[in-house]
């Protein structure tokens, strides 16, 4: 279940409007109209945008009167980044290891 909602995650985020209004997100709860409001595509293309990202749990949203108002969903962003860290520490480990054996005396190719 965990590699599904971050393959969601990580394909909601692979687009640059998306990604743009979950940065807007990150200062806090906006409107759909106020998130719309500097993009330049329509409004029902807003409305997908934060579907996919709604669907990927990175997004909630919540309807009170005829104003609908989105906010980051910490738990779901907290995932993914979990999930990065231990891929750096990783690629961090096998650099050093690597880095270690280049400066070895069985490392040198001279």
């Amino acid at each position: 279940m965990l590699n599904q909602s971050l393959d969601l995650a990580f394909q909601a985020l692979s687009d640059a409007t998306r990604r743009d209004i979950v940065a807007r997100l990150a200062g806090g709860p906006l409107s759909v109209s106020e998130l719309a409001k500097p993009l330049p595509m329509s409004l029902p293309a807003v409305l997908q945008h934060l579907s996919v990202l709604e669907n990927a749990g990175l997004v909630v949203s919540a309807k009170s009167g005829r104003v609908r108002t989105c906010r980051l969903e910490p738990s779901a962003i907290a995932q993914a980044e979990q999930w990065l860290t231990a891929q750096r520490g990783e690629w961090e480990r096998r650099l050093d290891r690597l880095a270690e054996y280049l400066n070895s005396p069985e490392g040198d190719a001279t």
